[in-house]
C-alpha cells in the first residue's frame, strides 16, 4: 500500500510563505529545484499527488511543465469552472471536499507507489493532525521571513514523534527527510 508523503519547504524560521504570502525566496531557482536529490526521488516514487486549492491555483491553468504527471486531488468545497491543462494522459484532476477522502482516493490510485501531499500549509496540517503522515520531506532554504504562515502550527495538539531517515544537502538548501514513528 502506498505511504503517504508530506513534502514542503520552509525558510529557516519556519514559514512556508511571507507575510504577503509570497513563496518566490523560497523558490529562487526552480530549475536548479529539478535537480534535487529530493525531488528526483520524489518524482520517481510518487503515483499520485494530493494538493490544496492554493496550490492548485498558483500553476495558473496550466500543469503542462508539472513534475508530477500522475493523478492529482484538490481539496476543496468548490471545484473551479475550468480544469487545468495537463502535460500527458497519466495526469488528471479530481476535486476532494476533505483531506481524508482526498488521501484515501489518492491511495488508490497510487496503488504500490507514494502519495505526496505538496501543500498548502493548511493540507499539511490537516494530514499531520488526523496521523495521516507516513513521512516528511522538508526543504529548508537559507532565508529567514520573520512573520507569515507557519508549517508546524495548526496541529490540533497532535506533535508527531519523528525520527530523520536522510539529510541532503543541494545548492542554496537542505533537506530533510524524517519518518513518522507509529
Amino acid at each position: 500500500m502506498a505511504k503517504v508523503v508530506v513534502g514542503m519547504t520552509m525558510s529557516l524560521d519556519g514559514f512556508v510563505n511571507d507575510r504577503h504570502g509570497s513563496v518566490a525566496r523560497l523558490y529562487p531557482d526552480l530549475a536548479a529545484l529539478g535537480k534535487t536529490e529530493i525531488l528526483q526521488e520524489a518524482m520517481a516514487n510518487t503515483g499520485a499527488v494530493v494538493m490544496g486549492r492554493r496550490a492548485y491555483e498558483m500553476a495558473s491553468g496550466d500543469f503542462t511543465g508539472y513534475e508530477f504527471q500522475v493523478p492529482i486531488f484538490v481539496v476543496t468545497h468548490h471545484a473551479p469552472k475550468e480544469v487545468a491543462r495537463g502535460g500527458n494522459a497519466r495526469l488528471s484532476f479530481a476535486f476532494v471536499g476533505d483531506v481524508g477522502s482526498a488521501i484515501q482516493r489518492a491511495k488508490q490510485a497510487a496503488g504500490v507507489r507514494d502519495v505526496t501531499v505538496v501543500g498548502g500549509a493548511s493540507t499539511v496540517q490537516q494530514c499531520i493532525s488526523s496521523g495521516l503522515v507516513d513521512e516528511l520531506h522538508v526543504g529548508i532554504v537559507p532565508v529567514l521571513f520573520g512573520d507569515g504562515l507557519r508549517l508546524f502550527e495548526n496541529l490540533g495538539g497532535r506533535q508527531p514523534q519523528l525520527e530523520t531517515i536522510k539529510v541532503m544537502q543541494s545548492p542554496g538548501r537542505t533537506d530533510l527527510k524524517l519518518r513518522v514513528v507509529k
